[in-house]
């Protein structure tokens, strides 16, 4: 439940005569660190990349190649995977064909740009990997009904409920253009990693359907060459999850970040390493650490290397083979967002350099390279972007744990004795955190601060940034103590800057979206909310929905065994409290909420004749990706704060 865990940020639209922020959407480093690729385009009146480019950059400067994709202009070409080939002299990279879901592998030569197809396949294809020998690797999933992920909009619910299932299988790419499948049938994989020996793969996989099952995966190991499959490693708790499997460089061990997550690919716990020999069990090398591990790679020195949101820092620090009981001295500790192609960085060993993307609230994203910690610049595009926001950490209290949040004023300061309106945006999840990313100009989060009104974005208990114990403190508890830190939070906030208690609004999507829901049924406090993709009743939802397995390990049991614990928690049992005008939006192919929540919530405040209005955006799914959809999404809304706080 985290596509919505920045909408308000990422969502944008056009304001004034600003120039677009150009967005970079992943990077890469070659292996000899001699060039960089990335995947980037300009935001589009819409705010998401409207045209992404594949870009090489040479890694000491010089002018960016830009590959001419065939697909040409098309608003869903959308190049993804980017993966260098061993000698670093040919990138390779995943292309999806415009208005299909059918994907194809390009490989193009790293000095002059020139492509070649390497195979045309009905299906989607992601997460290319090269390995021993130059051998590419990818997850194919053949006839693929919608793209990969509970985020993406979902099939028509039509036909036998249940019936086709679409299965994401590890394959090779072999010397005649085919694929040739290293994992078998019956298992959903959802990430791999080559073992160096050649021999076959480590991954994450689940039977069934792959949307709904992630969060009972199991780590597996798949011999090659006749893709055997065999359980290394069965959680025994349903609050571990598994994530980011990577093969040490020897071929000796496996590690993994595993702890509660709400959603693949929002990922976050502790550090585990196990060992690749019969009996073997896996330690905890980052056991109760206050931080949340979000990335874990194989440094080029054999060691570890982990990126850690700690408080309102981001840092990466070296992680030994043995369990430490406090985090070591970091290599680089900042307010800002890390990304690379699949972890925080990119790592060249044979250049002894690395990559990332790099941003702040106050900083727009440019692509950095060097020595850990020590990178420079390579891009400078985004040098003219000014922040209309002035950021401040906010520290509190609640219940006797220690809470992190961000306060955004506008750099218009209201008169002397004057106070600002203020709108707190919930994070989807419940386990992800609201992080330093930039929005400019053209962001819905910019045109708020423009109109005057402060942003709030707390990251309450179930979040991550404070380590584990601090992440399951929401477990059948959902709505209580994160909404007390939210409203402590708030408090805090008005201590820290002139913010109008009377003018308070609230806004979130996915996990946000249940808690803008939830809020409204606990308080008044707030004036206005707006309330996208939320849950209103858990009961109903636990049959409607098409992620359900991610619900045991917070509800403690299904709907059918334990239906009192998802009834505490459902704003529609309180529905008769509210007095907050509400507006709701949600998509008609959203299978993570699904839009029948929302009918029911609107349904229930409009009978009660509490001011409030709800649009279903047809084809959506956990997110709003259509221009038109994103432009009226986001008038609503400005519209909706209007109305009632201004």
């Amino acid at each position: 439940m985290t596509y919505f865990r920045q909408t308000l940020l990422a969502c944008t639209l056009l304001l004034g005569a600003a120039a677009p922020v150009h967005d970079f959407l992943s990077v890469a480093i070659s292996p000899d660190g001699a060039r960089v690729a990335s995947i980037e385009g300009d935001e589009s009146d819409a705010g998401t990349p409207d045209i992404k480019s594949v870009v090489i950059r040479p890694s000491a400067g010089g002018a960016p190649l830009i590959l001419r994709l065939p697909c040409g202009k098309a608003r869903d070409c959308t190049p993804q995977n980017l993966a260098w080939a061993p000698d670093g002299q040919k990138l390779s990279f995943v292309l999806r064909t415009p208005g299909t879901h059918a994907h194809a592998i390009y490989t193009a030569d790293a000095a002059t740009g020139v492509l070649t197809q390497r195979l045309a396949f009905g299906g989607t294809l992601a997460d290319l990997r090269y390995g021993p020998g130059g051998r590419l690797a990818v997850l194919a999933t053949e006839g693929a009904a919608k793209e990969v992920g509970a985020t993406e909009a979902g099939a028509a619910v039509t036909g036998v409920l249940g019936g086709d299932v679409h299965e994401q299988r590890i394959a090779v790419l072999g010397d005649d253009g085919k694929l040739h499948y290293a994992s078998p049938p019956d298992l959903f994989v959802y990430e791999y990693d080559w073992r160096p020996d050649g021999k076959g793969f480590v991954g994450t996989a689940s039977p069934g359907d792959g949307d709904a099952h992630w969060w009972t995966a199991k780590l597996y190991a798949f011999d090659e060459p006749q893709g055997a499959a065999r359980v290394i490693y069965s959680p025994s708790s349903p609050q571990l999850q598994l994530a980011q499997p990577a093969v040490s460089p020897d071929g000796t061990a496996v590690s993994f970040i595993g702890g509660l997550m709400s959603d693949f690919g929002a990922t976050g716990g502790e550090a585990y390493l196990l060992k690749l020999s019969p009996g073997a069990a896996p330690v905890d090398v980052t056991p109760g650490w206050k931080a949340t591990v979000t990335s874990l790679a194989w440094g080029c020195d054999g060691h570890l290397l982990a990126s850690l949101l700690h408080g309102d820092q981001t840092q990466l620090v070296s992680v030994g083979p043995a369990p430490a009981a406090t985090i070591p001295a970091p290599i680089f500790s900042a307010p800002e967002v890390l990304d690379g192609n699949d972890r925080a960085v990119s790592l060249a060993c044979g250049g002894g350099t690395a990559a990332t993307i790099h941003q702040s609230f106050v900083r727009a994203p440019e692509i950095a390279v060097g020595p850990l910690g020590h990178w420079h610049d390579v891009t400078q595009v985004n040098g003219g972007q000014a922040s209309p926001a002035v950021a401040q950490s906010i520290d509190w209290t609640d219940d006797g744990l220690s809470v992190q949040g961000w306060l955004l004023r506008p750099k218009a300061m209201p008169a002397s004795g004057a106070k600002m309106p203020m709108i707190t945006v919930v994070h989807g999840g419940p386990a992800w955190a609201n992080q330093p990313r930039f929005f400019g100009a053209h962001g819905l989060g910019a045109r708020l601060l423009g109109a005057g009104y402060a942003l709030f974005l707390p990251n309450p208990r179930g979040s991550f940034g404070q380590g584990e114990v601090f992440t399951r403190a929401n477990v059948k508890d959902f709505g209580y103590g994160d909404l007390r830190d939210i409203l402590s939070g708030i408090s805090a906030a008005e201590r820290a800057a002139p913010i109008d208690e009377a003018r308070l609004g609230l806004t979130g999507g996915s996990y946000g979206g249940y808690m803008t829901m939830w809020a409204v049924t606990h308080t008044h406090r707030f004036r206005a909310a707006v309330a996208v993709a939320g849950v209103s009743d858990w009961l109903s939802y636990y049959g409607e929905n098409g992620i359900d397995e991610w619900m045991i390990p917070y509800f403690g049991a299904s709907v059918y065994d334990d239906p009192a614990v998802y009834a505490k928690s459902s704003p529609i049992n309180f529905i008769k409290n509210v007095r907050t005008p509400t507006l709701e939006l949600a998509g008609e192919n959203d299978i993570e909420c699904p839009w029948p929540q929302t009918q029911e919530f609107w349904h229930a405040l409009h009978d009660l004749g509490v001011p409030t209005e709800s649009v279903i955006y047809p084809g959506e799914g956990h997110g709003f990706r259509d221009p038109k959809h994103l432009e009226d999404y986001e008038h609503r809304t400005l519209a909706w704060f209007g109305k009632y706080l201004k």
